[in-house]
C-alpha cells in the first residue's frame, strides 16, 4: 500500500525525502517498516516523534548495528 511519495531529483537518494514524507502522514499508533537501506536514527527518531513504532531492516555490513540490537532484545 502506498500512502504518499515524494519526487526526488533523478540522481538524489532518498535519505531526505523520507523524513519530509513522515511529517505528510498521519502515523499515530502505524507501524513503518523501512528496508535497510534508510536505517537511520534521524528516520526512527521522527517515526518515535510521530507516535508511532517502526521495523528496520540492519545488514550485518554495519558492523556495530547487529550486536547492538541483539542487546536491546
Amino acid at each position: 500500500m502506498v500512502l504518499g511519495q515524494v519526487k526526488t531529483d533523478e540522481k538524489s537518494n532518498k535519505i531526505t525525502p523520507i523524513p519530509a514524507l513522515l511529517d505528510l502522514l498521519a502515523l499515530e499508533e502505524a507501524i513503518i517498516n523501512i528496508d535497510a537501506m534508510d536505517c537511520r536514527q534521524q528516520i526512527a527518531e521522527k517515526i518515535i516523534d510521530h507516535k508511532a513504532d517502526y521495523i528496520l531492516a540492519v545488514k550485518e555490513n554495519k558492523p556495530h548495528l547487529p550486536d547492538d540490537n541483539k542487546r536491546s532484545l
